[in-house]
């Protein structure tokens, strides 16, 4: 088998795209090329034959757990039997799609569609770290729902839910552009690019993003749980400030009566000419005030 030939480009110029660019190469396809990446879920990942050749357009997501965000790494491919063109960008503020484990290996006795199994190898693993890294944003927040505050955590699960969705609108189109090759359904004029060897290997690949998938689901469960937790915590902190409103409502309510009873205008009140009635009054409303005081403290309300 005559050695792979693999080129790759790193943020190229339209003249580098224009000096390695295949020829027949659709229009449309040079104009994905050209495109700057965004660091957005965009475009759609797909994985087409167009013309000659087998187009893909992929995405990573990358976590950056220091800023708590997610941006994309875009990578394009061109492939045939002879030729393999990879087109790396670097998203602002981030860093392109290291290919570096693949671009060390040796090529001698690899095709085309060998390395492009290796390339999705690589992109499948960086799918699987990102939810691991996401379970542990989600176990950090769990652990410190109680201490921090109401808008922090809702602002993090914001956040996280809005990742997990982008991250699901990458996820599956990959996933899907994958099972294509392995149900041997990508095929260029005629020619075999992912010989049987590669679409047994992409069948692993197809694995690895269907336990992503799967992974996804069970991130978005634990998300769920500590938004509902969190839920809960918010109503059960404000049951305890109506409870205490409520304590100071019951105290002053008592206090309240006595005054309003001996505050009425009327002649014929007999404690009003009691010479300790004053004394009185305060004696009820003193041991009244303390019995509540009992009771609310017995029921753990204070």
């Amino acid at each position: 088998m005559a050695a792979a030939n693999w080129i790759d480009l790193l943020d190229p110029t339209p003249e580098q795209l224009e000096e390695h660019k295949p020829p027949g190469l659709d229009p449309a396809v040079e104009r994905l090329l050209a495109r700057p990446s965004t660091g957005e879920p965009e475009p759609r990942p797909r994985l087409l034959v167009v013309g000659k050749y087998v187009v893909g357009a992929l995405l990573v997501p990358v976590l950056v757990h220091a800023e708590r965000r997610v941006y994309y790494q875009e990578l394009e491919l061109i492939l045939n039997t002879e030729v393999l063109i990879t087109v790396r960008k670097t998203p602002p503020n981030g860093e392109a799609f290291d290919l570096t484990d693949v671009l060390d290996m040796p090529r001698e006795a690899h095709s085309t569609g060998f390395l492009a199994y290796r390339i999705l190898d690589a992109i499948a693993e960086e799918y699987l770290d990102l939810i691991d890294g996401i379970d542990e944003e989600i176990d950090e927040l769990d652990d410190h729902v109680e201490d921090w505050s109401a808008d922090r955590v809702r602002m993090r699960i914001s956040h996280v839910r809005h990742d997990l969705l982008n991250i699901r609108r990458t996820l599956s189109p990959t996933r899907d552009a994958v099972r294509e090759i392995v149900d041997n359904r990508v095929e260029v004029e005629g020619e075999e690019v992912f010989e049987h060897r590669v679409e047994l290997a992409l069948g692993i690949v197809y694995d690895k993003l269907l336990r992503a998938s799967e992974g996804l689901d069970y991130t978005r469960d634990l998300l769920g749980g500590v938004r509902d937790y969190a839920v809960a915590k918010i109503a059960n902190d404000q049951n305890e400030v109506t409870k205490r409103l409520t304590v100071a409502a019951t105290l002053l309510l008592f206090p309240t009566f006595v005054v309003g009873v001996y505050g009425q205008n009327f002649h014929h009140i007999p404690e009003l000419s009691w010479r300790y009635g004053y004394a009185y009054a305060w004696a009820v409303i003193v041991v009244a005030t303390i019995v509540q005081l009992v009771y609310y403290r017995r029921k753990r309300w204070i």
